[in-house]
């Protein structure tokens, strides 16, 4: 089996109300891909220790909700791919699950583009994302940020190739998710030790730089460790000379 029969998007949140809506317009849009007509969508927001209006964002769109109060990247993730699961009730060797975060627009292709590489029987895909939103006055830095996270591990012989992980912009077979372990309970880095596992289990795993996902350069992570941290690392020698 190599198609995907179901694509299931899993995407953890905490106190994500203003930015959930257009994470999940954007996730809605891909699954409305004409390569998708014959493919289940599922969308699944792990609401996690939410104290805002996240589930109610969520519940409008029409995702379905894995509530928790963990407080945990991992176990969001988790959590929302064993509901998905679940709810699909499929072999797992036909369920494609997607990720992506609270904070990020995926690009219009973004699922169809999964689909394609599970029709190749990749067994996972690692894309990468770029920032957007950031203070006027952080231009220089953010510019720079992304030249050399665009040059990180480029080679003449593999363009496409990257060092990157995000869980923002990742997708994985889910009878080699469930094989691995799936998502460890993890404050950070589940994305990471998820793909080091399905490497080190011989999965075939693409490296890709096409259709970057878009996520928030919010200099407040909502993760100690994510991408949002990693910025605000960035930019916090400018703060101190402002």
């Amino acid at each position: 089996m190599t198609r995907a029969e179901a694509m299931a998007v899993v995407i953890p949140a905490h106190n994500e109300q203003a930015l959930l809506g257009a994470a999940l317009a954007a996730v809605y849009r891909a699954g409305r891909h004409p390569a998708l007509v014959s493919t289940r969508l599922l969308v699944v927001v792990a609401a996690d220790d939410c104290t805002d209006a996240t589930e109610s964002v969520a519940r409008g769109a029409g995702a379905l909700i894995a509530p928790l109060g963990s407080r945990s990247p991992g176990r969001a993730r988790a959590a929302g791919a064993a509901l998905a699961l679940r709810a699909l009730g499929l072999d797992p060797r036909g369920v494609w699950i997607a990720s992506t975060d609270a904070d990020s627009e995926v690009p219009y292709g973004w699922l169809a583009h999964q689909q394609a590489c599970a029709e190749q029987r990749w067994d996972a895909v690692v894309g990468t994302v770029r920032p957007q939103g950031w203070p006027p006055a952080l231009t220089g830095v953010i510019r720079r940020h992304v030249q050399e996270y665009e040059e990180a591990g480029s080679h003449p012989g593999r363009p496409d190739h990257h060092p990157h992980v995000h869980g923002a912009n990742l997708g994985v077979r889910a009878s080699a998710y469930l094989r691995c372990g799936g998502f460890p309970a993890l404050a950070t880095g589940e994305d990471r030790a998820l793909v080091a596992a399905l490497m080190a289990s011989g999965h075939r795993v693409l490296r890709t730089r096409r259709l970057p996902v878009l996520t928030s350069a919010r200099l407040t992570a909502r993760a100690r460790g994510g991408y949002s941290d990693y910025l605000g690392g960035l930019v916090e020698p400018v703060r101190q000379l402002d």
